[in-house]
């Protein structure tokens, strides 16, 4: 039982329910899969608004967030979708994410993860509302995301001194991996055992391993721990896209 984040959960729909138009909340990802970490994962929700949001719309979902005090309440990340637009792939919607406002699309991943088992924390659940992903849609923003994003990311040094690019770089590209070859989407838990098997640096994944679950942590310094989860992601991404 996750005390802390069951209460946050509870305030935040307490606050943001009257402000805006709200159809349904869901939460995804390692919340809504069984593998969530309490302190340490992020809580990925969805919003469903009844209307396109409008500038004051805009203005009260900043408002709730920013009044959020709660413990975990920087974890606490939303994009808001209205109804109308829940068919476009494409359309970006209000997110509120690392204590910042601004707007990206909702993925097929994301939208797959709701269909696969979201969270119902208001409203319907996704099946009645969110239109589902056929398999090309989901390969197809795999591919691109690992292409022009994460390959990219990867020629670069400096970020990956950071844990957060080590860890989500490793991760995203073992769960990558498996949809691309299976049709399927893993947890973060199942990705660490996905990357064992891709040969991955066996202290890098131990320090994820660490950081995520609790484990003892290896000594390895930052630069070192860089330079092997880069070649790994670049090595990797190459292997997945063929």
């Amino acid at each position: 039982m996750h005390a802390a984040t069951e209460r946050l959960l509870r305030h935040f729909l307490e606050s943001i329910e009257p402000a805006v138009p709200l159809v349904a909340l869901w939460a995804h990802g390692s919340l809504a899969a069984g593998d969530y970490q309490e302190g340490r994962s992020d809580l990925d929700l969805i919003a469903v608004l009844d209307s396109p949001a409008t500038m004051g719309d805009w203005r009260r979902i900043k408002a709730v967030h920013r009044r959020l005090r709660l413990p975990l309440a920087e974890r606490l990340h939303c994009s808001y979708m209205s109804r109308q637009e829940l068919d476009d792939l494409g359309a970006e919607h209000i997110t509120w994410a690392h204590s910042q406002i601004f707007r990206r699309p909702v993925t097929a991943v994301t939208r797959r993860e709701l269909h696969n088992g979201a969270r119902v924390l208001h409203g319907p659940p996704p099946a009645g509302l969110l239109p589902p992903v056929s398999d090309e849609e989901l390969a197809r923003f795999v591919r691109t995301d690992l292409r022009d994003f994460w390959l990219v990311k990867a020629q670069e040094r400096r970020r990956w001194l950071q844990d957060v690019w080590v860890d989500l770089g490793m991760v995203t590209v073992a769960r990558a991996t498996v949809t691309l070859r299976e049709g399927r989407l893993i947890s973060k838990l199942e990705a660490l055992d996905v990357l064992d098997e891709l040969g991955a640096p066996e202290t890098v994944v131990a320090g994820i391993r660490a950081r995520r679950y609790g484990t003892p942590a290896p000594v390895l310094s930052r630069f070192r721990r860089g330079r092997l989860a880069r070649a790994f992601v670049r090595s990797a991404i190459r292997q997945a896209l063929g």
